[in-house]
């Protein structure tokens, strides 16, 4: 994957810090309501890739710097001016592309990853709360795809969000433009939980340390087997999934998880 492009003197567009075996990934541009430039897009990808890689981390977080989680795309990058029509269209073209292999670099990923949403996430930045595994959400966040607004349209956000929600609730955000409430996100499908702006990361944390005690193992092999089988058919998607368990049954973790069943005692997992 590219390197970022941005200069030494700036600082990071991701912030890294774990907490055991969670990591927190921050997104660096508070004043700028963290858009998912090109630059943001790369280095929240290098540090995933670094993140998914690395054996001594078991649960990734994704959060904002500030009161926004992301407000999507840099407009200036992503705008109709600055160069020739087919140098706009490349330059977009790259943004999105780039950021697609972002979203489907999460949910290939072997290891959860949570959004924390503080505050506002839309367009892009709703995009990525959809991509996450799972997202909570503080009492004042809002959530939106408000391209229509701005005389676009988010085709390409609503790729993930028209996934995780009803599809007449994606149609009517995207239409209207409009934020919806943390309560209706979370009543469409889009996130997991509503909690208090100051509860929002004690209880983000503490359901990454609760995943991150489980198997690393069982988590790799059954998240991907996860996304590959919802998009199948009904009759295909019990073929592979049972394909898929009987090759995890085989796994070291699966016969020390039995074994301690019997036994009565917790598990010791592989990597523990």
């Amino acid at each position: 994957m590219a390197r970022s492009n941005r200069s030494v003197a700036e600082p990071p567009f991701v912030l890294s810090k774990d907490s055991g075996r969670v990591r927190w990934l921050t997104l660096n541009r508070p004043a700028e309501r963290n858009p998912l430039s090109l630059g943001m897009i790369r280095e929240l990808a290098e540090a995933l890739d670094r993140s998914f890689a690395d054996s001594s981390i078991r649960v990734i977080v994704i959060e904002g710097a500030g009161p926004v989680f992301s407000a999507g795309h840099h407009l200036k990058e992503m705008g109709n001016y600055g160069g020739s029509e087919s140098e706009r269209r490349l330059r977009q073209e790259e943004i999105l592309r780039s950021c697609a292999n972002l979203m489907l670099g999460i949910q290939r990923g072997p290891k959860p990853v949570i959004a924390c949403v503080p505050g506002i996430a839309t367009a892009a930045g709703c995009q990525l709360v959809s991509a996450c595994d799972l997202a909570i959400a503080s009492e004042q966040a809002q959530f939106g795809t408000p391209g229509v607004n701005i005389g676009a349209f988010c085709t390409t956000p609503l790729v993930g969000i028209g996934r995780k929600m009803h599809r007449k609730h994606a149609m009517e955000m995207a239409l209207t433009g409009d934020l919806v409430s943390a309560q209706d996100a979370y009543r469409f499908g889009l996130i997991n939980r509503v909690v208090p702006l100051a509860e929002l990361h004690e209880v983000t944390e503490r359901l990454a340390q609760r995943i991150a005690l489980k198997s690393a193992q069982a988590i790799a092999s059954g998240k991907p087997a996860f996304y590959r089988q919802i998009e199948m058919p009904i009759e295909e998607a019990f073929a592979f999934a049972t394909r898929a368990m009987i090759d995890a049954a085989q796994a070291e973790d699966a016969k020390e998880g039995s074994k301690a069943f019997f036994e009565k005692r917790p598990p010791v997992w592989s990597g523990l």
